[in-house]
């Protein structure tokens, strides 16, 4: 019965892992298709960020400029 607490929090941390693995995302994105920029034209509504990927693709990263950078 011991052995199982153990177990249970490895396999929460490994789910946990599991489900976070493809997205960079934070809650700061807010991508919207620009259209007026061509097809694959994505920019953040919250930051300004802009990037094109090839169509029926869509941004899964935050491309927010560092604040060194600002």
């Amino acid at each position: 019965m011991i052995l199982f607490f153990p177990l249970g929090l490895v396999l929460l941390f490994v789910g946990l892992w599991y489900y976070r693995r493809g997205s960079t995302l934070t809650r700061a994105c807010r991508w919207r298709l620009d259209r007026a920029g061509g097809l694959g034209h994505y920019k953040c509504a919250a930051c300004g960020a802009e990037c094109d990927l090839p169509p029926g693709q869509a941004p899964n990263a935050c491309l927010r400029p560092s604040r060194d950078q600002q």
